[in-house]
């Protein structure tokens, strides 16, 4: 019984690492600088699960659940906005003279991926209900 309420647990912690990762996202969409301050745009960060705990000491629970295996940076192209009275566009004699690279995230999908990241941590809420009403029912049961 407990190994049902684990899964749900790290479903809902690979749920709320994901969501965290997407936020970061949106609120980065137009950052076009990096942290010290050069123009190096964000890139759009993805957070990828894998079944199994690999902290588990068993074998027996590494098969089940789900953790975060890796945050990657996604290598889609920057988006290329014209703007030439940008102090960080492109020098005249620049290929993209007048270009700005801004952050390769949109913002949409964001927004999509934010609710289905939403719907599955309320699906492992309502799992781990579930089995916390089962757990009590079997100990009245046992009493």
């Amino acid at each position: 019984m407990y190994g049902a309420l684990d899964i749900s647990v790290s479903g809902l912690v690979a749920q709320r690492t994901r969501m965290q990762t997407i936020a970061g996202n949106i609120a980065n969409a137009d950052s076009i600088l990096d942290p010290a301050g050069d123009p190096n745009a964000y890139r759009r960060r993805i957070a990828h699960f894998a079944p199994g705990d690999p902290s588990s000491t068993t074998s027996h629970g590494r098969g089940q659940g789900v953790h975060v295996s890796a945050i990657t940076l996604d290598d889609s192209p920057f988006r290329r906005v014209h703007d030439p009275d940008n102090p960080f566009a492109f020098p005249d004699g620049h290929p993209d003279a007048g270009y700005v690279l801004y952050p390769n995230i949109d913002p949409t999908i964001e927004q999509i991926n934010g609710l289905e990241a939403a719907r599955a941590y309320e699906a492992n809420i309502a799992a781990a209900e579930a089995t916390k009403s089962m757990m009590s029912q079997a100990l009245r049961l046992l009493a």
